[in-house]
């Protein structure tokens, strides 16, 4: 079984910070990385927080959640421990910064150290473009899914020269933590986003524009009927619409233009607006 035991996680965004939370629950070291000291500081206390909210209600003891306390640290790039055992990406989702950056990981990660990273749609073998052909074994994709901490499907994506042991033994790993891996192709969107499209391009189509009772009733509908735990309005509002809109994009542009991964016209008029979802406090929905 494969032993992960030091980890360190790049983007300390939502995404970046669940994953780092998660690693530290299976009493991992985890070293999370940002270049803003603000958004690090916001980071660990709200992974604090949630830890100390659990042991309150009792779903973990006061010792653990002291020892992931210890566990957790706050890096900047130049601080990290250069023999982590596992490097996931989790910053934005724009191929030139990321490849960039893993240029600068293979460089500073010693030979034994796995790359991934965290995409939602960028292929691997592009970004694999940045590394070493000694490190190329050693990248493939991780995929994890808001919130890390509770979602269990991890998506590991084999990109052309990923080692195929590798991706096996990540997969194993993962499922002897309680995740639940699948094993994907390296294909635009993976499994889950290319699917994800429609679940929020067809409701965008069907509302058309900014009415939100109409979506309240798509939600509702998605929810009561197809059983779905959130609506497609409220999933966007969770997951950041400004990413929502990002990924669509780029599956768009990747399986060239076709028109049902089309973005809608809302969803842009949402981020001119700067109408992000939950974390901006007004999305497709107000949110206090």
């Amino acid at each position: 079984m494969m032993n992960l035991q030091k980890i360190v996680i790049i983007g300390a965004g939502t995404m970046g910070s669940g994953i780092a939370q998660w690693f530290a629950q299976q009493m991992c070291t985890v070293e999370l990385v940002d270049n803003s000291h603000e958004q690090l500081d916001k980071a660990l206390k709200s992974i604090h927080a949630s830890w100390d909210m659990l042991t309150q209600k009792n779903k973990i003891g006061m010792d653990d959640a002291l020892r992931m306390k210890e566990l957790l640290s706050i890096k900047s790039l130049d601080q990290v421990s250069a023999d982590a055992d596992l490097v996931i990406e989790a910053i934005i989702e724009n191929l030139e910064i990321k490849k960039d950056l893993f240029k600068k990981l293979d460089q500073t990660f010693s030979a034994h150290t796995i790359l991934a990273s965290n995409t939602s749609s960028f292929p691997i073998e592009l970004m694999a473009e940045a590394v070493s052909l000694e490190r190329k074994p050693r990248f493939l994709g991780l995929h994890f899914f808001n919130p890390a901490t509770i979602m269990k499907l991890v998506e590991v994506i084999k990109g052309k020269d990923s080692s195929v042991e590798l991706c096996r033994d990540l997969y194993a790993w993962f499922d002897s933590k309680d995740k639940k891996p699948a094993m994907c192709k390296d294909s635009p969107g993976f499994i889950v986003n290319r699917v994800a499209r429609n679940f929020y391009g067809e409701p965008l189509r069907i509302v058309e524009d900014d009415d939100e009772n109409k979506m309240r009733e798509v939600d509702r509908v998605l929810k009561e009927v197809g059983g779905f735990r959130m609506g497609p309005f409220e999933l966007m509002d969770l997951i950041g619409i400004d990413i929502n809109y990002s990924v669509t994009c780029s599956v768009w542009e990747a399986y060239k233009r076709e028109s049902r991964f089309a973005p809608h016209k809302l969803q842009k008029q949402m981020v001119d607006e700067k109408r992000f979802g939950r974390k901006s406090k007004r999305g497709f929905y107000k949110y206090d």
